[in-house]
């Protein structure tokens, strides 16, 4: 744990790598390879400070502090390097003290293991502490996760406390009785200010979840199925509690099959109503719905959409109180419920008409101040102060200050018709002040498959159509967001028409007039950089150039690399068993691909290892095939470095001009 703590301890100045937002390969690469200047922020519950983690130059990331009351000068309290220490948030456990939690990746029994740590420490730098629990567990080694916050106990006496996750490991000590024998996931009320620890929850071997009212008193546990060796089952059983009762009593089960769930999922308990939202299926799509937990489990539905998944909540306030939820259909919708909020929604889209993408990120402990963020598909967003009493509005910073002079593309909604006259949702991005017609035309699928794309600001597709390029981003069947139909089986088992909705949407760019013969292309991450290569297997002739980051590329491979964890089962099961697999993956047929591809790859990616990109090069290679592969050191599946996704960017433009025979 020490060299954790060392990683992050030195307080030091921090810039932003910034660059000049002119209109040349290099100068487009920098600005929409930047990560977002600020990514995370949090205001003091006395709204005088605000917190923000910013990007420091690379990989690293800060920790800045702004006195709202004094000369608003920012000041880096904390850094962390990126390679592989990552600083991830930091909220406010008073108005003078914050938690932060940090992550990295450690190697441990030859497997390389992402390890996480919360620390405290006032708004100066100063009295930096672990707030994690005793981590060693003197029959398995040192734990693995070191817990979250699960609530800021806003009530008044509750000074710096919070209650916060921890697992208890199996502790054996000779020659004593006074080992722990407790296991498994257990809750703490711990002060931030001077490490004192009360148990909450004892241990539970099984259990994955706690839910709060948001005003310290634990509600709901999840407990998670295994089997006597440890495997996740897919099956979550949720228990709750009635007000002033220890006693569980059985609220739901949530079961996953091949990534769909089924039965209530609770997401949030709201004291005053004595009642759990949280989100379960309504004719193949999820809804919102809140369920009673005085003993009747009275079901009521909050809210739900015939044509999409209602998927989030809107909460404010440091007790997180529920007010309203949204779903996404051409443009993500937020219903609110709470009808002060509802005004003041109102108000602020008429004073932000060109920015119509509006949350609430925090508020003061009183809900009087709030940290607004705003944007659109053609800004990539500002976070903004907002004083209730006065109505007044002030910007605070800019998400992406690089692209300030860069004229951004608009982003259309539109559909087209796959092979079987199914209609495809997907985003149409067009260079700014084109005709739209005879382009160089890049169709971008989504990671997931377990996602889908939403109209706003996307760095990737940006970047491409300030180079020039139409962007096409299809919602392709097996994205999530549109129901277990649309779903299949998921894009892995249901390959073929995930992927020919893909190829479709290329061929709508064709045959629209969009792109110009002989110049589209297809980029993709993760497991777009699957449905990239995938492409190529099912359509050989469609696509000209193969771009593919952290692809997946070998389903037997990927089922291997989760052999060894805790999830192998569910994997498994998910990626299935049968024909499809071979068929399905791209390492299996390069014989079956003519366009030349392009990969790139984190050594440190835990979500798709390296491997798959090395054995898929290798395997186009021997096929006689034009490959490249590049590999970025100590980096992980996002690459979330601004030096390297520049390069990346860079490299991917004069590849896809190259194929296309384009000039620079």
């Amino acid at each position: 744990m020490r060299k954790v703590i060392m990683l992050a301890a030195i307080a030091a100045a921090t810039g932003t790598a910034t660059a000049a937002a002119g209109q040349k390969a290099d100068d487009a690469a920098r600005a929409f390879g930047a990560r977002e200047d600020v990514r995370q922020i949090s205001i003091s519950p006395d709204g005088n400070r605000i917190a923000m983690v910013r990007a420091a130059p690379g990989a690293g990331s800060a920790l800045v502090v702004v006195d709202l009351t004094a000369d608003r000068t920012p000041r880096t309290i904390l850094t962390s390097t990126g390679r592989p220490d990552q600083l991830v948030s930091c909220n406010w456990s008073t108005s003078t003290r914050l938690v932060c939690n940090i992550a990295t990746l450690l190697t441990q029994n030859a497997m390389r293991l992402g390890f996480s740590r919360v620390l405290t420490l006032n708004a100066d730098g100063s009295d930096m502490r672990q707030l994690t629990g005793e981590t060693q567990n003197r029959i398995g080694g040192a734990a693995q996760f070191g817990g979250s916050v699960i609530d800021l106990l806003g009530d008044e006496g509750a000074g710096g406390a919070v209650l916060m996750t921890r697992s208890f490991g199996q502790q054996m000590t000779t020659g004593t009785m006074l080992a722990s024998t407790a296991t498994g996931l257990g809750v703490e009320r711990v002060d931030t200010t001077n490490l004192r620890r009360q148990q909450v929850e004892r241990p539970s071997a099984h259990a994955s979840e706690y839910i709060t009212d948001g005003h310290g008193t634990v509600r709901v546990m999840g407990v998670m199925r295994a089997s006597d060796s440890g495997m996740l089952e897919g099956r979550t059983t949720y228990l709750y509690r009635k007000p002033g009762d220890r006693a569980w009593l059985p609220l739901s089960v949530v079961t996953s099959t091949s990534g769909v769930d089924s039965g209530f999922d609770p997401w949030a308990v709201d004291r005053d109503l004595n009642a759990a939202y949280g989100f379960d299926t309504l004719n193949g799509r999820n809804a919102l719905f809140r369920v009673a937990l005085d003993g009747s489990l009275k079901r009521e539905l909050v809210l739900d959409n015939p044509n999409v998944d209602v998927d989030s909540l809107v909460t404010i306030g440091r007790q997180h109180r529920v007010v309203g939820a949204s779903f996404a259909t051409d443009k993500r919708q937020t219903v609110i419920f709470d009808p002060p909020l509802k005004a003041l929604a109102a108000s602020l889209s008429k004073a932000l008409p060109h920015q119509p993408i509006v949350s609430i990120v925090d508020a003061s402990a009183d809900e009087q101040k709030l940290v607004l963020f705003a944007g659109s598909d053609v800004d990539p967003g500002r976070f903004y102060l907002f004083d209730r009493p006065n109505k007044k509005l002030a910007e605070l910073l800019p998400v992406r200050p690089q692209l300030a002079r860069q004229t951004l593309a608009p982003v259309k909604p539109i559909t087209f018709k796959a092979a079987d006259g199914t209609t495809i949702p997907a985003y149409l991005t067009l260079p700014a002040g084109s005709s739209g017609k005879g382009l160089p035309a890049i169709v971008l699928p989504h990671g997931g498959p377990g996602a889908r794309d939403e109209w706003g600001f996307d760095w990737l597709p940006q970047f491409f159509a300030s180079r020039g390029y139409a962007v096409l981003q299809p919602n392709f069947r097996g994205s999530t967001g549109y129901g277990s139909a649309w779903f299949q089986k998921n894009g892995f088992q249901s390959w073929r028409v995930a992927i020919g909705d893909v190829n479709d949407a290329g061929r709508y760019l064709l045959s629209s007039g969009i792109a110009a013969p002989d110049t589209l292309g297809i980029v993709g991450w993760s497991y777009g950089g699957y449905a990239a290569l995938q492409s190529a297997v099912l359509d050989p002739d469609l696509f000209r150039a193969i771009v593919a980051v952290a692809p997946v590329t070998d389903l037997e491979t990927l089922r291997g690399e989760h052999r060894d964890f805790t999830d192998a089962g569910l994997v498994d099961a998910f990626i299935g068993h049968g024909a499809h697999v071979r068929e399905g993956s791209p390492a299996q047929n390069p014989g079956r691909i003519k366009a030349p591809v392009l990969m790139f790859h984190g050594d440190l990616d835990q979500n798709v290892g390296i491997g798959e990109s090395r054995l898929m090069a290798s395997r186009l290679r021997g096929a006689g095939k034009k490959v490249e592969l590049v590999e970025y050191k100590g980096l992980t599946h996002q690459l979330d470095d601004s030096d390297v996704r520049a390069d990346m960017l860079g490299k991917s433009d004069a590849f896809l001009r190259a194929a296309f025979g384009l000039g620079n």
